[in-house]
């Protein structure tokens, strides 16, 4: 029996990236599975429902999600969307779901099969499902394009008879993906580069784009990375040793783009209102950040804020998605390869093995529980308390028998993320 996918159109209209492309509905429709691609889910990625069906889709409308066997999504589902899908189906998408327990747990209630493309493992295997790489590419590059836009001179040096136009100074704050796409996009516009992160292997990777590394090299410093690639916490006196350099580099930039994320807790604080102060009117601050509370202090999610003394604090949201018709083919990509690995060849069916690290790492819900290790006990705890409020109903016990109920102790997290 053949298996449905669905595409679905994003319900969040700030949301214009799509989970297939055409290359990547003729490749599912050759694994033998029947695709149908709600109708304009792809248009604000420059996709038209044309393009779709001369790959093999069927154009189909939102009811459609009901007899699909995988959903491919790029935001996770809304609860208006799982009322919509058969229980068991697998739904594959971006889920976030740090801070959101709840739109977890509405998963496991529906009864999907939830795939968290983001806990994709950085494995060799798995480069070509690194969602996060890809998106935070193009996050990158049109990081530097926002900057540019903003800002009312030329980037590159050029000299004419009228005079010399001096190159734009531009620092980039945390050297991941994002920042690595930055360095090289703002050194093709010709403007003068620098650098910072904490993690040493940065500093190599930073002057083989031709910019230059800046950052206290201290024994702390040396230490600053984990096993898996990731930023360290650093301690207090390393962070004010690295905040007063930065703060005296950051006075002579032009522009300066922030890149830095943990995982699962809130984007650290490296640009502070008297270093924006300090700044000359026109220069431009992009917050790439700005989602999980940002960088910069004074950064607002979607809005560009011009402070007193002149200068462009810019927190666009979704920035891959201001670029969607290049994010949604990455995406895509990323998707069909998870997806083909699930996929038994000789039965044409998909077949999850909950056993391969894929799976595991990624798998938030399954047989109607949260399933994923960092959420699992949060959701077994939240289902226990609704049994509390029936207990109330018995006889009450006059107030003053009552014993206080004990304070519980603030959890104290520590962190291991790439800063």
């Amino acid at each position: 029996m053949t298996q449905t996918i669905f595409i679905p159109k994003e319900i969040d209209p700030s949301e214009p990236r799509v989970a297939a492309s055409p290359e990547t509905v003729k490749r599912l429709t050759g694994l033998g599975f029947d695709v149908i691609v709600e109708a304009g889910a792809g248009l604000s990625s420059r996709i038209t429902d044309a393009d779709y069906t001369t790959t093999g889709a069927k154009i189909g409308k939102a009811a459609d999600a009901a007899k699909a066997d995988v959903v491919l999504k790029v935001r996770r589902p809304t609860d208006a969307e799982l009322k919509g899908y058969k229980s068991g189906a697998a739904v594959i998408a971006i889920m976030d779901p740090y801070g959101n327990d709840a739109a977890v747990a509405a998963m496991a209630k529906a009864g999907i099969t939830a795939f968290s493309m983001e806990f994709m493992p950085r494995i060799t295997r798995a480069q070509v499902m690194d969602v996060l790489s890809s998106q935070a590419n193009l996050a990158g590059y049109q990081a530097v394009i926002d900057a540019a836009a903003e800002y009312d001179r030329a980037l590159p040096m050029m000299m004419t008879a009228a005079g010399t136009v001096p190159a734009a100074k531009v620092f980039i704050m945390g050297v991941g993906v994002a920042g690595l796409q930055a360095i090289a996009t703002a050194r093709r516009l010709g403007a003068v580069v620098t650098a910072t992160d904490v993690r040493p292997a940065a500093k190599e990777q930073v002057a083989s784009l031709g910019a230059k590394f800046l950052a206290v090299e201290d024994e702390e410093f040396k230490a600053a990375e984990t096993a898996g690639g990731y930023a360290k916490e650093m301690s207090k006196e390393y962070q004010a040793k690295q905040a007063a350099l930065t703060a005296e580099h950051i006075a002579k930039q032009d522009i300066v783009i922030t890149t830095a994320l943990i995982p699962g807790r809130p984007a650290p604080k490296l640009v502070s209102a008297a270093m924006v102060a300090s700044m000359k009117p026109g220069s431009v601050l992009i917050d790439l950040a700005v989602e999980r509370g940002g960088n910069v202090e004074g950064a607002v999610p979607g809005k560009i804020v011009t402070t007193d003394n002149g200068v462009k604090i810019v927190g666009h949201l979704n920035v891959p998605g201001r670029v969607a018709a290049s994010a949604s083919l990455l995406y895509a990509k990323n998707l069909f390869a998870f997806l083909e690995t699930m996929v038994d060849k000789g039965t044409k069916q998909l077949a999850i093995n909950r056993e391969d690290e894929l799976v595991k790492a990624t798998m938030l819900t399954d047989g109607g529980k949260v399933v994923h290790p960092a959420f699992a006990e949060a959701a077994a705890k939240a289902a226990e308390t609704p049994a509390k409020p029936e207990a109330a109903e018995k006889p009450a016990k006059p107030a003053a028998a009552k014993k206080p109920a004990a304070a519980k102790k603030p959890a104290v997290k520590k962190s291991k993320g790439d800063a």
